[in-house]
C-alpha cells in the first residue's frame, strides 16, 4: 500500500542525504590535502509503475562522482622536489609492487634509501636516461623505474657531446708542407688550442687540437692526445695517431661553413679510456678576423658529490655535482585517460585504472594533450570549504524533511493497527 511505500521512499531519501553527507565531510577532512579532487553526490529518480487508482511512490537513487578533471590551484614552496601539474597529466608512482598509480600529490621527498616518495608514502615513477635517450612507451608503463637518487654520489660522467666554433683567419697562407696529421716532427700548422674531456673514471683529459690552411677556404682539423705529445713545446711526433680528424670547407662569399661541399660539421673524438665524443663545429667561420675559439663546451663531470637535484619544465630531472655539473638522471612522465573523472579513487590520494577510464596513455609534460610540469608548486586541493558548508545545511534540512514524511508513515500505520483494536 502507498503508507509503505511512502516510508520505504523516505528511508530512501535519508540513505541518499547520508551518502551526500558523506562526501561533504570526506571534502571538508581534505580541504588543505595537496592534489585532493572533490568528490559530490548526484541524485536520480527511481520511478514504479503506477496505476490509475494510487500513486505507488519509488526511491532516490545515488551516484557519488569525482572532479578528479579539476584543476586546483597552486601553494609555492621553497622545496625543488615539489611538483605540480598545470593542465592535464598525473604522475606515476607506485608503492613498492607491480602496481602503478597515477596521482597530482607531488610532495616528493628524498627518503633514507634514495627513492623519492610523496606524502603517502607512494614512490615517483620515470625513465631512466641512459647515454642521453630515453625508452618510453606511450601506452605502457614498460620501462618505467621507481626514482631513485641515492646512488649517484661520487659517480662520473664521461664526456660525449659538445660544441667547438672556432673563427679561422681567412688570410692565413695556406700550408704546402707536412701539415699535423703527419705527425712528424717537420708538421706545420696555422693555429693551436686545446679543450678538456672527462675519461670513464672521472680523469680530465687534454686534447690539443690543430687547424691548418691547406688550400683557399679549406682546413684540416686534427686533434691529439696531449699525454702523447713529445715535449711542451715541440709536442711532435706525437706516440700515438690522432684521435679525431675533420675537414672545413668555407664559403667563400659568406665565410661559413658550404653545406653544399664536403665538409665536416661534426669531428668524433676517441677520448683515450673514455667515449667517442662528438664535437660539434657546424658554427665555425672563415673571416677576417684573428684565430679565436668561441665559448666552447664540453659535458661529462669528475668525481663527485650530489649537492642537490632539480627539475626542468619537460619532466628532466637533473642531478646537480658538487663541481657544478648538471647530469639528466630521469625523465619524468605523465599519465592520463580518456575519462578521469571515471578513475577509481584509491587509498592515499591515488586512482586506479577502472572499465570506464579508458587506457592509459602516456607523455612528456608540455606535449601534445599534456600539462607543464611546475616545480617548487603544489596543487592545491580543489575543496571550496563554503560550498561544502552550504552543501551540508541543505542535506540536513532534506534529511530532516524525510525523517519527518517517514515518522508521519509511521503515525499512520499506527492509526491502522488501532483501527482493529
Amino acid at each position: 500500500m502507498s503508507i509503505s511505500g511512502m516510508m520505504r521512499t523516505s528511508a530512501s531519501g535519508m540513505a541518499a542525504q547520508s551518502s551526500r553527507l558523506g562526501t561533504v565531510s570526506d571534502n571538508i577532512a581534505n580541504a588543505s590535502t595537496h592534489g585532493y579532487k572533490r568528490s559530490f553526490t548526484e541524485f536520480s529518480t527511481v520511478v514504479l509503475e503506477t496505476g490509475s487508482g494510487a500513486y505507488v511512490p519509488g526511491s532516490v537513487d545515488v551516484t557519488v562522482r569525482y572532479g578528479i578533471s579539476q584543476q586546483g590551484g597552486f601553494d609555492y614552496t621553497t622545496s625543488a622536489t615539489d611538483l605540480a601539474v598545470a593542465g592535464n597529466g598525473f604522475f606515476l608512482v607506485g608503492d613498492g609492487s607491480d602496481a602503478t598509480y597515477l596521482t597530482r600529490a607531488g610532495s616528493f621527498v628524498k627518503d633514507d634509501e634514495g627513492y623519492m616518495v610523496n606524502a603517502a608514502g607512494f614512490k615517483l615513477m620515470g625513465y631512466p636516461i641512459v647515454n642521453g635517450t630515453v625508452a618510453a612507451s606511450s601506452n605502457g608503463t614498460t620501462g618505467l623505474e621507481q626514482v631513485n637518487v641515492g646512488t649517484l654520489a661520487l659517480e662520473a660522467t664521461p664526456s660525449r657531446v659538445g660544441t667547438f666554433h672556432a673563427n679561422l683567419p681567412v688570410s692565413a697562407d695556406a700550408e704546402t708542407g707536412l701539415t699535423a696529421i703527419d705527425n712528424d716532427p717537420a708538421s706545420v700548422y696555422s693555429a693551436k688550442t686545446s679543450i678538456t674531456a672527462v675519461d670513464n673514471v672521472g680523469r680530465e683529459v687534454r686534447l690539443d687540437v690543430y687547424y691548418t690552411k691547406t688550400a683557399d677556404n679549406v682546413w684540416q682539423m686534427v686533434v691529439y692526445d696531449n699525454a702523447d705529445a713529445a715535449a711542451p713545446t715541440a709536442p711532435f711526433p706525437y706516440g700515438s695517431p690522432a684521435v679525431g680528424t675533420a675537414t672545413l670547407t668555407f664559403d667563400p662569399a659568406t665565410g661559413r661553413l658550404d653545406e653544399a661541399l664536403p665538409s665536416d660539421m661534426s669531428i668524433d673524438i676517441a677520448v683515450p679510456n673514455g667515449q667517442t665524443l662528438t664535437l660539434d663545429v657546424s658554427q665555425s667561420s672563415e673571416l677576417a678576423n684573428p684565430f679565436q675559439v668561441l665559448a666552447p663546451t664540453v659535458d661529462g663531470n669528475k668525481p663527485s658529490a650530489v649537492e642537490n637535484i632539480e627539475f626542468n619544465k619537460d619532466g628532466t630531472l637533473y642531478a646537480v655535482f658538487g663541481n657544478g655539473a648538471r647530469v639528466g638522471i630521469f625523465k619524468i612522465p605523465l599519465a592520463t585517460v580518456p575519462s578521469p573523472d571515471n578513475l577509481t579513487p584509491q587509498a592515499g590520494n591515488v586512482y586506479s585504472i577502472s572499465a570506464d577510464s579508458g587506457n592509459l596513455q602516456l607523455g612528456f609534460p608540455g606535449e601534445a594533450q599534456f600539462g607543464e610540469l611546475r616545480s617548487s608548486q603544489l596543487e592545491k586541493s580543489t575543496v571550496d570549504t563554503a560550498t561544502e558548508l552550504t552543501t551540508m545545511i541543505e542535506s540536513q534540512f532534506a534529511f530532516t524533511a524525510n525523517s519527518k514524511v517517514f515518522q508521519t508513515g509511521g503515525e499512520l500505520m499506527e492509526v491502522l493497527v488501532n483501527l482493529k483494536r
